[in-house]
């Protein structure tokens, strides 16, 4: 049978100016009003803290210029790749002197005890997230409306975890000092840009059963964060490539129901087999040759094992399990398979290659606050996504600036060292 239709011309909403600089693309998704906010919630902070725990001489209230180089200091540790934001004001190997002229440190150090998004906990809230949701909220919406996706997309886990650099140079007295991280942080990622399309935080709250040791062994709550992250997805015919811990075939259906295609390796180990077949998740005694394959179908549901150097299953109801595909392998020249199995190692390659180019431009800035770590998470996503959309406009073709080039530009737009050109 055909593939899913699929009308939808994908990419950038907006046409962005020539003249536009990173400034610009950040703020698509970080405006001034978020920014403002920020500015009144953090003085809201300040005061009632003093209030309660005696006043401070030196401090005075944060403007919006200080917030953006407050913002500025911090995305530079991205580019730096320096755990200390403060060594930007040392004599070591990370300062910078045309940074450090810019805001003294003692004032530096003043925004970040009090910084906050949101001050006070509302009589209604019990989310443990509520000092940085309407954050993600607001970045949410900017996303949705800033970029619309191809129909091939990605669920899964983006690389976060510590520098491995890092973690072999650092002693074990601040390795054990280093708490662990409190949240999952999951992502539904357009397979053709790498745009990152919706965010979902899995707060690790206690020992509990929805707790992150939970998730790592109960396919329910993986099948929880795929319905959160595929909420807005309904009825525009995507494909949706998943991992072993999400793939099941009682989400797939209910997705088909809603216009959701799946393609989804399986594990017996960590997959959610129910109402598989037996015959098909058990190896046969004698290996068959690479490139041979069994299908069963029902429906429009079909479940694919694939040999080679091993058994590969899949399900899936967005290919046809008839049309062929291959697998190009550099020593051991084509391996035939179903065009189901070649997608899906395609569109996974692809974000293996961007998780190896983007996820070194996270802010290594390391708050204990877990409401800290997942803004600062949430701003490295809005930064990729911002350098993602300037690839794709006409301001790229002016001035092609690496990943990199492009952090440390908007560093230095934020902190009023390089004018950012007038696009309004």
């Amino acid at each position: 049978r055909p593939p899913p239709r699929f009308e939808d011309t994908g990419g950038p909403t907006r046409k962005m100016p020539p003249s536009a600089s990173a400034v610009d693309f950040f703020q698509l998704f970080v405006p001034d009003n978020v920014l403002k906010n920020m500015v009144v919630q953090t003085n809201m902070y300040a005061k009632k803290f003093q209030e309660r725990f005696g006043s401070d001489g030196a401090w005075v209230e944060v403007t919006l210029t200080e917030m953006k180089a407050f913002l500025g200091y911090m995305i530079s540790t991205s580019i730096s790749h320096c755990e200390s934001v403060l060594s930007i004001w040392s004599g070591g190997f990370y300062s910078n002197r045309s940074l450090a002229l810019v805001m003294s440190q003692a004032r530096f150090e003043k925004i970040l005890k009090y910084f906050h998004v949101v001050a006070f906990r509302s009589s209604q809230t019990t989310h443990g997230l509520y000092k940085v949701q309407p954050f993600l909220d607001s970045l949410q919406n900017s996303f949705d409306s800033a970029f619309r996706p191809s129909q091939t997309q990605v669920l899964h886990e983006p690389l976060i975890d510590e520098d491995p650099v890092f973690i072999a140079t650092c002693t074990e007295r601040e390795l054990r000092k280093r708490k662990k991280r409190k949240f999952s942080l999951w992502v539904r990622q357009c397979s053709s840009t790498g745009f990152i399309i919706q965010i979902y935080v899995h707060l690790k709250e206690g020992g509990g059963p929805d707790g992150l040791d939970a998730l790592k062994n109960k396919p329910q709550l993986h099948s929880m964060v795929a319905r959160s992250l595929c909420r807005n997805a309904a009825g525009k015919n995507y494909i949706i490539f998943t991992g072993p811990s999400i793939t099941s075939l009682t989400l797939f259906e209910e997705f088909e129901k809603q216009g959701i295609y799946c393609c989804g390796l399986l594990s017996a180990r960590k997959s959610d087999c129910t109402g598989l077949p037996l015959s098909m998740l058990t190896n046969p005694a004698t290996p068959p040759a690479r490139g041979q394959y069994q299908i069963k179908m029902k429906g429009n549901m079909s479940l694919i094992c694939w040999y080679n150097k091993g058994h590969f299953r899949f399900l899936t109801n967005a290919y046809s399990p008839v049309q062929q595909g291959v697998i190009i392998k550099r020593k051991s020249g084509e391996i035939p398979c179903p065009l189901a199995v070649e997608a899906f190692a395609a569109h996974l390659s692809y974000i293996c290659r961007y998780d190896d180019k983007y996820s070194k431009y996270f802010i290594s800035h390391k708050p204990n606050k877990t409401w800290q770590q997942v803004f600062w998470f949430a701003i490295s996503i809005a930064i990729n996504n911002a350098y993602i959309l300037y690839k794709m406009s006409d301001a790229y073709h002016v001035k092609r600036y690496s990943r990199a080039q492009f952090g440390e530009r908007l560093v230095r737009e934020l902190l009023g060292l390089e004018d950012a050109s007038p696009t309004h």
